[in-house]
């Protein structure tokens, strides 16, 4: 029975982080975060491929199993505001093995995210550098593949190494620099509404749904990669002024915020072009390029870059903030929990996500495993909610600062919207999933459950 051992709420560490985030700095965390690879990248894939103009109901699918799941993460985070996020959720709820393998499952999720976004970042990047008549040697253009001459994706791996650097600085001043970057980015999508809601073409959403409503499910399977992030806003939980109360303004407003903006530009991007268009890296530029404002599609490239940037430095933290929670813990190395004295952040595990990261972006094409991401995310948001579910039962007398409405309907959908969504995701992914959980398994018996500070 030591492997369902609970962790107490009243056996919180003591913190040793820097409490100076509030409510306004968490929602621009999470737009950080959302806001960014899926509006200006898997817009245009989803369309084309699976939904055609009925994008927006994808995203409204999607939204929805976020919404329910954000619901529940608000009530965690209120309860036992710790950094961790589902990982310590978990550990309270169901027990250390399950916390586990949440925590294994979201060092996945992070860390082949960070990896994707920063592929993505150095497409658009490359793509400005061009367009400035400047071409980097083509053995550095992109990941390892020996067989179209590309060695090392160098533009990936110092986005990913300048970002560290900038997180090893301190969690306010890498707020702030987000914050910054995030009205940029937001004033970007902003400008593609403004202009192009006046090229609109209702003939263009003709069939609304070319692929049936299988189509328009398996786009919202991959389009629910847009709005992770909102869970990483959960792991800077020690760093927040009154978590109670800020946790659950931050998460739900950042979701909020994201969905009418994901609704409104699909809605235009599928308004101008015709959906069978727009499978390409960028479509959103390429909309503005196809009613010949490239003034406009010059802006939207660099606002990609901008928010793409700040996608990386959320999930980047929040990898950051998980190594540091399983660390502090026992369950990984104790040196990945030590703490600079001087700008309060975990610093050994901040440079650790940076090396990894970077080797991955630098050295692995990702496309096939990106995935990968989805589902490790959909896992941890489905345990979250019936993690809610239980604690109502096992332990009410817990004070919460916010409650989850109409449980246990609302963790009841999320559980049911997130398990449809995985189950329309490839055996590949599926496999590549068992195979990440099981060499996390042999991790955990060969080191963590030995190390645990609850078994000593």
């Amino acid at each position: 029975m030591s492997l369902f051992r609970k962790k107490l709420i009243t056996e919180s560490n003591t913190c040793s982080l820097n409490r100076v985030l509030g409510a306004v700095d968490l929602t621009m965390l999470g737009v950080g975060a959302i806001i960014g690879t899926g509006v200006f990248v898997l817009t245009g894939v989803a369309s084309a491929k699976y939904a055609g103009p009925a994008l927006i109901l994808s995203f409204i699918i999607a939204g929805l199993a976020c919404v329910f799941a954000a619901l529940c993460y608000s009530e965690f985070a209120s309860m036992i505001p710790q950094s961790g996020s589902a990982y310590t959720y978990s550990y309270v709820a169901f027990g250390e093995i399950f916390a586990w393998i949440l925590g294994w499952d979201l060092v996945l999720e992070y860390g082949l995210a960070s990896s994707a976004v920063a592929s993505g970042w150095s497409g658009y990047f490359q793509s400005l550098l061009t367009g400035f008549g400047v071409q980097l040697p083509h053995a550095l253009t992109s990941a390892f593949d020996p067989g179209k001459g590309t060695y090392l994706d160098l533009s990936a791996v110092i986005i990913v190494l300048l970002v560290t650097l900038l997180l090893s600085r301190g969690v306010k001043e890498s707020a702030k620099f987000n914050s910054i970057m995030v009205i940029v980015k937001v004033a970007v999508v902003l400008l593609f509404i403004a202009v192009g809601v006046w090229y609109v073409e209702p003939s263009n959403w003709q069939p609304f749904m070319p692929f049936g409503f299988s189509g328009v499910v398996s786009g919202a399977a991959v389009v629910v990669f847009a709005y992770f992030g909102f869970d990483a806003v959960s792991t800077a939980a020690e760093e927040v002024k009154n978590p109670q109360r800020n946790l659950p303004i931050g998460i739900i407003s950042a979701l909020v915020i994201c969905t009418v903006i994901y609704i409104v530009v699909s809605l235009i991007l599928t308004g101008i072009v015709p959906y069978s268009m727009l499978n390409v890296k960028d479509p959103v530029a390429f909309a503005l390029q196809f009613i010949h404002q490239d003034w406009a599609a010059g802006f939207i490239s660099l606002g990609a870059i901008v928010g793409i940037t700040t996608v990386l430095i959320v999930m980047m933290f929040g990898q950051t903030r998980l190594l540091y929670a399983m660390s502090r813990d026992g369950l990984l190395p104790q040196k990945l929990s030590s703490v600079s004295p001087k700008t309060k952040v975990p610093l050994p595990s901040t440079w650790t996500t940076g090396i990894l990261v970077a080797l991955f972006a630098g050295l692995v094409p990702l496309d096939k495993l990106a995935e990968l991401t989805s589902i490790g995310t959909l896992f941890a948001f489905s345990t979250v909610s019936l993690g809610v579910a239980v604690l109502r039962k096992t332990r009410p007398e817990i004070k919460r600062g916010f409650k989850t409405p109409w449980v246990p309907v609302i963790p009841a959908l999320a559980v049911i919207f997130c398990v449809y969504l995985m189950l329309q995701l490839s055996a590949f992914t599926w496999k590549g999933f068992v195979v990440w959980l099981v060499l996390g398994l042999i991790f955990y018996f060969s080191y963590g459950y030995r190390h645990s500070k609850l078994n000593r």
